[in-house]
């Protein structure tokens, strides 16, 4: 991957809406030449999809939540098929040490908070963080530069 590519995914996180004559322009490459460049980052595997970021407050999710399961009470593969069905929840990890999951989750009030909260009780200890700001709420990924 070298500059142009870096340039190239950069570009399309800050807005994947571009056209390839934006990207071109942006670039200075001629238009194959992005159009080539960009089927050859999705076939790598380095492009996986083209998304919109919502913002959380405009669609009523007001409170924004960081939830750690530990002392699991049922299998890894049944708690990781309920969170799949949990709307509220935005991303499940599982993680090494003494939390086996954090989840990220969206509510639109107390209440929700609650009830979701009330929802994973039976399957292990939960605590549960209400975040207050996002100094990093989201990171632009671009490849590591050995170089440096």
């Amino acid at each position: 991957m070298d500059q142009i590519d870096t340039k190239l995914i950069e570009l399309l996180q800050k807005n994947a809406r571009m056209t390839i004559s934006e990207l071109s322009t942006e670039l200075a490459l001629s238009r194959p030449s992005v159009t080539e460049r960009l089927h050859r980052l999705q076939e790598r595997g380095v492009v996986k999809e083209y998304t919109a970021r919502i913002s959380l407050s405009a669609v009523g999710r007001d409170i924004l939540l960081i939830i750690q399961v530990s002392g699991l009470k049922v299998s890894l593969h049944e708690f990781e098929e309920m969170i799949k069905l949990e709307q509220e929840v935005i991303e499940c990890h599982r993680v090494t040490g003494e939390v086996s999951y954090i989840i990220k989750a969206a509510v639109s009030n107390m209440n929700s908070m609650r009830l979701l909260i009330d929802r994973l009780i039976p399957y292990g200890n939960i605590n549960t963080s209400t975040v207050l700001t996002s100094p990093v709420p989201y990171r632009y990924i671009l490849p590591i530069d050995d170089e440096q």
